[in-house]
């Protein structure tokens, strides 16, 4: 029987399991508040120059790969992927020449190697180790629903505890510094934790699997930006007879005696539905959309959460080259605890750390379509304390006035680090996101930047689930299950596919889709 089902969020986890399941022969509708599906993972453009608004980096590879499968496709089909050779550059402070990441791992060795002597031979041991707990974390954790503890059960796992448990009880940051005495080394090696919404002194060592997908396998971009990612996925939707409704926001998940039956939107149309997935934070769907005794967690609970760092975004278009910068780059503080301490510890709450480590991607040295011939494009990431209050951001200087100060710092750190003194002076095109508008646009909790952060308490078993205390609600998106960024968006969209067949195993679902119908 056909099922009708209603999809609250249009950003990447929205999009995608719309896919999935109209490709099982559902008959879905994603409604979505703004004008343009993305979510977080949006665009933006002026005068030439086409932006993405959030995710940069396009990581875990064959996760795209398995879900473009499931819908009878490919990445290469779909996608116009480039490996990018450096992978990145990492500016230090107080260090005049920058060190290039090159990925693959001989080249990677290599420069290591020559940064610390004997840091080649125990980086190839740290990415052999890297690399057996991500299949490990692939195989038997990410597409595991956790409805029940069994898959922690299988062999591999048992196997695996020694190795495991430590990993868990140890921040990444202990972990890489008993290895690697090079300060710049370290960061490399703890900037991971970033892609995870946290800090690598409280992030667990697990996570140092991450270093397997930068260093060994290497970093692609899709030409034409991240937002490509979007509109493959959108198209696919739509081509299996989803439909997309955007500036269509939810203002209510209409139940029945414990049980979802629809939603209600802003102007009071009402939707029939067999099953409600929500996208948006959890946080927004329960003490927005439902009614108080309906939530599955509590305002104490809420409270004890840890939000991903808040984000300063600036969106630049320069005139002239910036061969300063490759692809992507990053600024790295001698003081890197202080810096994380301010974003997340309790005494530098609400401020801003001064210099700042940030990102910088640079997108239009690998693609000619991002901005007018002659000029660069520009998206910085600057981590901040997750705080609405902070103020929120605007065009050309438009935002709130400690946002847009915030935002000149910046750009004064990037020109005195890099060597470009006259970048503030070739800023054509600027815009500046931050936590306000995060908790605007998209209800983030706290108006954190990804979702919630990846500590120990908050990972695998530990993170909210999928299901809802709501019959025929399930929550989908980078707060529950499996954790934030656009792959694990990916595999959420796939558990709830699961979860509505009444699939609980640990696995990925055999591709292609439909053939499972």
């Amino acid at each position: 029987m056909t099922r009708r089902i209603a999809i609250i969020g249009g950003g990447i986890t929205g999009l995608a399991t719309a896919a999935l399941l109209a490709d099982r022969g559902d008959e879905v509708t994603v409604f979505e508040a703004l004008d343009d599906v993305g979510g977080r993972a949006g665009s933006w453009e002026k005068d030439g120059f086409r932006f993405d608004t959030g995710p940069s980096w396009y990581l875990m590879p064959e996760v795209f790969d398995h879900f473009f499968e499931l819908l009878g496709t490919t990445s290469r089909e779909q996608l116009d992927l480039v490996r990018l050779d450096p992978a990145y550059r990492v500016y230090h402070e107080g260090e005049a020449e920058p060190f290039d990441v090159v990925s693959g791992r001989d080249a990677a060795v290599a420069a290591f190697e020559a940064r610390e002597p004997g840091a080649g031979s125990k980086l190839a041991t740290y990415l052999d180790s890297a690399g057996e707990i991500y299949d490990l974390a692939v195989s038997r954790f990410l597409y595991d629903p956790y409805v029940s503890l069994k898959g922690l059960a299988h062999p591999d796992v048992i196997r695996k505890l020694g190795t495991l448990l430590p990993l868990l009880l140890r921040p990444l940051s202990t972990h890489v510094e008993k290895q690697f005495s090079d300060p710049v080394l370290q960061q490399v090696l703890g900037y991971p934790a970033v892609f995870l919404g946290g800090s690598p002194y409280d992030a667990p060592s697990l996570y140092h699997l991450m270093s397997h997908l930068d260093l060994d396998d290497g970093v692609l971009y899709p030409r034409g930006g991240l937002v490509q990612v979007i509109r493959a996925i959108a198209r696919l939707a739509e081509e299996r007879g989803a439909v997309i409704r955007t500036g269509s926001r939810v203002e209510r998940i209409i139940t029945v005696g414990g049980t979802a039956t629809g939603i209600r939107l802003a102007d009071g149309t009402r939707i029939e539905a067999d099953h409600v997935i929500s996208t948006a934070d959890m946080h927004h769907t329960e003490t927005v959309l439902l009614e108080p005794e309906l939530r599955s967690r509590t305002d104490a609970w809420w409270d004890k959460r840890v939000p991903s760092f808040g984000a300063l975004l600036i969106l630049l278009g320069v005139e002239g080259e910036l061969p300063e910068l490759e692809h992507h780059t990053l600024l790295f503080t001698k003081d890197w605890k202080a810096n994380f301490d301010a974003i997340f510890g309790e005494d530098g709450a609400g401020t801003l750390p001064d210099p700042a480590s940030l990102y910088v991607c640079r997108p239009s040295a690998t693609d000619d379509d991002v901005a007018p011939a002659g000029h660069e494009n520009l998206f910085v990431l600057v981590p901040m304390p997750a705080d609405p209050g902070l103020g929120r951001g605007g065009v050309d200087g438009a935002g709130d006035a400690a946002i847009e100060a915030a935002a000149d710092a910046v750009i004064a750190q990037i020109a005195s680090w890099t060597g470009v003194d006259d970048l503030a002076d070739r800023v054509r095109v600027r815009r500046t996101i931050s936590p306000g508008d995060f908790a605007a646009d998209f209800g983030s909790f706290r108006g954190g930047a990804l979702g919630l952060a990846h500590t120990l308490g908050q990972s695998a078993m530990f993170r909210p689930g999928l299901r809802s205390k709501v019959d025929n609600l399930l929550y989908a998106g980078q707060t529950v299950l499996p954790g934030v960024g656009l792959p694990m968006c990916l595999i959420s969209a796939e558990l709830v596919v699961k979860l509505l067949d009444g699939d609980i195993s640990t696995g990925r679902l055999p591709a292609p889709l439909a053939s499972e119908r």
